[in-house]
């Protein structure tokens, strides 16, 4: 082997060394600001307005009373179109035991009303476009892209969030701490803790 060959092949392993060195030393924790925003023991209570597919506003509160699940999605999303089959079986499965999904477009309405026709909802959707990250950011968590789900009690109280495709394992977990907390079994805060956790 010539030398150079040998001087390179030495130089490669210390800097690997000292990378694998680096990273082990370093503690890859959540940054504060997410940590904060995920833990916190603000109440916040949502209120807003925006259109359905059919131009007629709604405002949040229409839905009191229940258990509702905000689901932030748009056409070109395809882990949000991969979500909305299990939120549909869900509304069918839970719509009785006080729980609501509701849609929230972040898009144009000529996509939604066209991609609605196949997707068949079983749940209201509105549309927001940047009106619906408004209400994504005003809820004080990290709002970081799509799809991103809120929970909220029935009296309003946002209780937890989520941001990524949701899976049937997180819905599982979210009916029951929102079931506990409706027989005031846990509290809000200990609500907010596990549902941030999903």
């Amino acid at each position: 082997m010539s030398r150079t060959f040998l001087i390179f092949t030495f130089a490669l392993f210390v800097l690997v060394a000292g990378v694998l060195f680096y990273t082990s030393q370093v503690s890859f924790e959540e940054p504060k600001s997410l940590e904060k925003t995920r833990i916190s023991e603000a109440v916040t209570h949502l209120t807003f307005t925006l259109p359905d597919m059919d131009g007629i506003n709604h405002d949040f509160s229409e839905w009191s009373g229940k258990n509702r699940i905000l689901n932030f999605w748009a056409t070109w999303c395809a882990p949000c179109r991969r979500e909305i089959p299990l939120l549909k079986a869900f509304q069918v499965e839970q719509g009785d035991n006080g729980f609501q999904v509701i849609g929230i477009a972040v898009d144009f309405p000529e996509p939604v009303v066209s991609y609605a026709e196949t997707a068949a909802f079983n749940y209201p959707i509105l549309i927001g476009e940047k009106d619906a990250i408004a209400v994504a950011e005003s809820s004080g968590f990290e709002f970081i892209g799509l799809p991103f789900t809120m929970f909220v009690t029935p009296d309003g109280e946002l209780i937890g969030s989520y941001i990524g495709e949701l899976h049937q394992s997180h819905l599982d977990t979210m009916v029951e701490v929102m079931t506990r907390l409706d027989l005031t079994e846990i509290t809000s805060a200990e609500a907010r803790l596990i549902l941030n956790q999903l």
